[in-house]
C-alpha cells in the first residue's frame, strides 16, 4: 500500500496493491498498522455508503469540533471526482482545494483530516461511494460550504448532461461566511 502526501499538509492518496486473476479480484482498503505507520492514527467508528447517479454533486460538507471527523474514502462501483478544501484558518493552505479522480478501477482512496470540508461529482451512473469517519454523524454539527464558492477555484468537470445539487447543497454559505 502506498500512501502519498497531496499538496494539502495531513491529505493522503493511498494507493492499495490490487491482486486480480481470472476470478477477479481482491483489495485490502484498511490496515490499522500500515496507516498508522504512514501517520493515519484516527479510530475510526462509523462506515458510511452512497450510491450517485451521473451527475450528482455532493458537497462540500464537514462538521463542526468536536464532532469534526477525519475520513478514508473510496469508490466501490464507479467514478467520483473528488474535492477537499482545507478550513483550517492557521493552516497555510487556508482555503486552497485538492481533488483527485477516485474509482473502483483505479482502487485509489483518500484520506482526509478532521478540518476539511468534503465533496465530489459522481462521473458514472449508480457510484457506489464508500466512506469510514472518525466522529459519530452528529446533525447539529454539520456544515458545509458552496460547490461552486469563486474563491475556491474549484475546476469540477462538466460531464454530459446536468449537474444535480440539492437544495440544502445549493443554499450553503461561501467559505467567507461559513460557520468554522
Amino acid at each position: 500500500m502506498t500512501f502519498t502526501p497531496a499538496p494539502l499538509e495531513g491529505i493522503l492518496v493511498i494507493e492499495p496493491p490490487v491482486h486480480a486473476d481470472p476470478r477477479g479480484r481482491f483489495i485490502e482498503t484498511y490496515r490499522r498498522d500500515l496507516f498508522a505507520k504512514n501517520g493515519v492514527t484516527s479510530e475510526f467508528v462509523q462506515d458510511n455508503q452512497s450510491r450517485s447517479a451521473k451527475g450528482v454533486l455532493r458537497g462540500l460538507h464537514y462538521q463542526k469540533a468536536p464532532f469534526g471527523q477525519a475520513k478514508i474514502v473510496r469508490v466501490a462501483y464507479g467514478s467520483v471526482f473528488d474535492v477537499v478544501v482545507d478550513l483550517r484558518r492557521a493552516s497555510p493552505t487556508f482555503g486552497r482545494s485538492f481533488s483527485v479522480t477516485l474509482s473502483a478501477g483505479n482502487a485509489k482512496m483518500l484520506f482526509i483530516p478532521a478540518g476539511f470540508a468534503h465533496g465530489f461529482l459522481s462521473l458514472e451512473d449508480d457510484t457506489e461511494f464508500v466512506y469510514k469517519v472518525s466522529a459519530f454523524h452528529s446533525p447539529d454539527h454539520e456544515r458545509g460550504v458552496r460547490w461552486n464558492d469563486p474563491s475556491l477555484g474549484i475546476r469540477w468537470p462538466q460531464p454530459e448532461g446536468e449537474i444535480y445539487v440539492s437544495e440544502r447543497d445549493r443554499a450553503l454559505p461561501l467559505l467567507a461566511q461559513a460557520d468554522l
